[in-house]
């Protein structure tokens, strides 16, 4: 037997009752016999309760527990704090407004428990993140160990889609590079899986890659992997709903998505790019070194040929279209740094 079921027959009883001796009253009032009203008031009585307890009752306690649950324990703990001081105010005031004049004296006290309760929470939640660094700051530096959870640097990550479909954050959690908990909301699975559904064959592989992906990280990431209910109403876009959720959990947002970095930037989310760790990471090459690379395409200006390195890196050899498809011995002229990479430019050693 559910809960709500039990609500329902209990409230339905209760109401029946309560329906059959509002009956009788009316019917001694209305000076008629009390079997008809009392049958019809209990009814109608019975139906309420059977109908409408679910909606006062369990259906806004099991919202407040979803509430309840997708706020961040930090924001929690503030509120807490904040309703305990404000009642505290309340009740100190409580007294000497009890004393003035009636109503007012009977009414002011409950209107200033309501007022104090709000404003503490308002403000506590407002100003957790400098209440809680006054308090750090009192307490002194915490262990190393507890810095992450104290807010000096993100407790978690948020996955985006596009990290999660590259598949290289996989490689890169298991070396215990990402110490903090990675938190996948449900609304990136639910749009990983509407990928993985395309109609179109590319997409769809892409998306089945991250889903397979996914599956690896909870399976083998050096970090705990987490699917989160946390969501944002009111925004649609992924990524909005992303970076209000970091700001809200104070975490940082993993991510291949140049825009999203931008845009995540600017409003001062943390943001963890694997292509920056993937530039960072790689060989610093010097102007007058040697190295050697095999011309597989055409440049785009006059008799450039384009080479790669194994990680990836463009290298850009001038005079190079006449040695397609040739293992060259290379001196690096100069190194370019973009946002899309590392190009180098050499030219065939004579």
């Amino acid at each position: 037997m559910s809960i709500e079921f039990l609500f329902r027959l209990v409230s339905m009883l209760a109401l029946g009752v309560g329906g059959l001796y509002l009956g009788v009253v009316v019917s001694k009032l209305a000076d008629t016999t009390p079997e008809l009203w009392a049958t019809v008031f209990a009814l109608v009585g019975a139906l309420i309760g059977l109908v409408v307890t679910p909606y006062v009752t369990t259906r806004p306690a099991r919202w407040l527990r979803n509430l309840i649950s997708q706020l961040p324990t930090r924001m929690l703990v503030a509120a807490m704090v904040g309703l305990v001081v404000g009642l505290v105010v309340a009740a100190l005031l409580s007294l000497p407004l009890s004393l003035l004049p009636r109503p007012v004296g009977q009414v002011l006290p409950f209107v200033a428990v309501l007022v104090f309760s709000w404003l503490g929470i308002s403000v506590f939640v407002i100003r957790q993140n400098d209440i809680f660094a006054l308090f750090r700051d009192r307490i002194g530096p915490l262990p190393a160990g507890e810095t992450a959870a104290a807010g000096n640097s993100p407790s978690s990550v948020l996955l985006d889609t596009s990290v999660i479909i590259d598949g290289r954050i996989a490689d890169i959690s298991q070396t215990g590079f990402i110490a903090a908990t990675m938190l996948v909301p449900r609304f990136i699975l639910n749009e990983l899986q509407h990928i993985a559904d395309s109609p179109d064959m590319l997409r769809r592989n892409r998306g089945r890659r991250g889903l397979d992906i996914l599956n690896r990280l909870q399976k083998e990431a050096g970090a705990p992997v987490r699917i989160t209910d946390m969501n944002v109403e009111g925004v649609r876009e992924a990524d909005d709903k992303l970076v209000i959720l970091a700001k809200q959990l104070h975490a940082a947002i993993l991510t291949t998505d140049y825009n999203l970095n931008k845009v995540a930037g600017l409003q001062g989310v943390s943001v963890l790019n694997i292509n920056d760790l993937a530039n960072a990471v790689k060989a610093i090459v010097l102007p007058g070194e040697h190295m050697m690379v095999k011309v597989i395409q055409e440049g785009k200006e006059t008799g450039q040929g384009v080479g790669y390195l194994d990680d990836g890196t463009m290298v850009v050899i001038e005079e190079g279209r006449r040695l397609m498809n040739q293992q060259l011995d290379v001196i690096v002229t100069k190194v370019l740094q973009t946002a899309a990479g590392r190009m180098i430019f050499a030219k065939p050693e004579k």
